[in-house]
């Protein structure tokens, strides 16, 4: 078979047209193109028997598929692709989205309120499910506090030598009180000037062997979980934030596809391969478009993800935003939205730097 990236080359301008009409029309609505159909929208008037020979000839080089017989045309996570490469015609955000999207930020510090806004505002523009990777925040910690919020929930606030803000919600251990919430803070506090997070995470675990006795087993405990949560291991990012669950759920009524989704969510929310996602951000500027299996992370969903990397000050990447949806995304609308969404983040936490 020809090698893919010469096909579209290859292909004479009626060919063209019609691979370019039937994926336009798969991502408009989901389904099949038949040759009675097309006949009414292309350029060239010619016959349902010639387009059916046609789609016939796109179906052999790989590029389409028939999905039932006597049906019409899909494209292949091939054809997908070679559309993606060749053919797709990306627009300019909308002032609207872009409004939008500059209202996440607004004036405030807090840069895990910042993504998560950002999230669900990328969420709710593209009616997929959005990621926004965020980074590790490395400076020194000022103060550390507890706060109660219910018997299985509670927040810890970090302050930064910086000025930078964060908060997270956890479950802390049975039985916590507010006496040891004040004990952990203190605790905390005593250890944490002049450190990172990293630092920290060290420190912390050569004082509870040696300060056993002193610190109450469940202070000790809520020191543990309520800082170890959100740094892995020699990890480069913090937290991976995920919105608009319900969007793909919604649009897949199929109970295998259900499944499959709910699959995807449950690797993602228990972190599993997402090393592969982190190094998407990792190789290069720009949006990349990733279809069904070419990422691992997707390929049992069948999802695509559209993914940017976003920088500091410095021109080093420090995360990313992404947009998981069907196969059949509005490329050409989501690529420039996913595109500023990482440009801005990438201002902001420079400038909040």
């Amino acid at each position: 078979m020809t090698d893919r990236s010469n096909l579209i080359s290859e292909m004479n301008d009626r060919s063209r047209e019609v691979f370019r009409r039937v994926v336009e029309g798969y991502l408009e609505t989901g389904g099949p193109m038949g040759s009675r159909t097309l006949t009414r929208s292309l350029s060239e008037k010619v016959s349902a028997a010639t387009i059916r020979n046609v789609m016939q000839d796109l179906e052999y080089m790989g590029l389409l598929d028939s999905p039932h017989v006597s049906a019409g045309r899909v494209p292949t996570q091939m054809g997908l692709r070679m559309f993606v490469d060749g053919l797709l015609e990306v627009g300019q955000v909308g002032e609207d989205e872009r409004s939008k999207i500059e209202a996440t930020v607004g004036n405030q510090r807090d840069v895990g309120g910042i993504l998560d806004r950002v999230g669900a505002t990328l969420s709710g523009l593209t009616q997929g499910a959005s990621l926004v990777l965020a980074p590790k925040h490395e400076a020194p910690i000022k103060h550390i506090e507890f706060v109660s919020l219910s018997s299985d929930r509670a927040l810890v606030v970090l302050v930064f030598a910086d000025g930078h803000v964060e908060n997270r919600v956890f479950t802390p251990p049975m039985g916590q009180t507010p006496a040891s919430l004040r004990e952990a803070a203190n605790f905390l506090n005593s250890l944490a000037e002049g450190k990172t997070l990293s630092d920290l995470r060290s420190s912390i675990a050569r004082e509870i062997k040696t300060r056993r006795r002193e610190l109450d087993t469940l202070a000790a405990e809520m020191v543990e979980g309520g800082l170890a949560f959100w740094e892995g291991e020699g990890a480069s990012y913090e937290r991976l934030i995920v919105r608009g669950r319900a969007n793909l759920l919604e649009d897949s009524p199929e109970a295998e596809e259900l499944e499959r989704i709910r699959s995807l969510f449950d690797d993602l929310e228990q972190k599993r391969d997402i090393a592969d996602f982190l190094e998407l951000a990792e190789e290069g500027e720009g949006v990349r478009i990733f279809i069904g299996s070419e990422n691992k992370l997707f390929s049992l969903s069948g999802s695509s993800l559209v993914v940017s990397p976003y920088m500091n000050a410095d021109r080093k990447i420090i995360g990313a935003v992404g947009v998981i949806g069907p196969t059949r995304l509005n490329y050409g609308r989501i690529v420039p939205i996913v595109d500023y969404t990482a440009q801005l983040v990438g201002r902001v936490l420079s400038d909040r730097s």
